[in-house]
């Protein structure tokens, strides 16, 4: 029975096959460029996932068109105007402040200012009642 286990276990590790990728670059600075671009670009399709975190097929793909753009000479920034013209402000990480989104980035300061008032205003509400105990008795 030992033996049918291990004949099984040998069989099932032939069927497994992981494919990792591997991009050849010219220079290591490339190669960072690449790894620092892929940290900074979110997953269109993943939640709160990086393109270099993510293993769905979207993120596969954004991860070659990074490393086309990065072996062709592109610069970030320009690389990064590409995927945000494709894909809008959602796949960058540290999306720009502009009007569009002033609601998203001011809402929580706002809401802490309201929560802070309000905080405030019950403390300074509140009076102080005097203990029910007579005190002056003990003495």
């Amino acid at each position: 029975m030992k033996h049918f286990f291990a004949a099984l276990m040998l069989a099932i590790s032939f069927q497994v096959m992981a494919v990792i990728e591997t991009y050849e670059f010219e220079t290591e600075a490339q190669e960072q460029l690449y790894t620092e671009i892929i940290h900074e670009l979110r997953c269109p399709k993943c939640q709160n996932q990086t393109i270099a975190e993510s293993n769905a097929g979207l993120s596969e793909d954004l991860r070659y068109i990074v490393y086309q753009k990065v072996s062709a000479g592109e610069e970030k920034r320009d690389i990064l105007a590409y995927m945000q013209q494709r894909y809008g402000d959602f796949v960058l990480y540290d999306p720009p402040v502009k009007p569009s989104n002033y609601f998203l980035w001011f809402a929580p300061i706002f809401v802490f200012i309201i929560i802070l008032i309000a905080v405030l205003a019950r403390v300074g509400r509140r009076k102080v009642t005097p203990d029910s105990s007579d005190d002056t008795e003990e003495l």
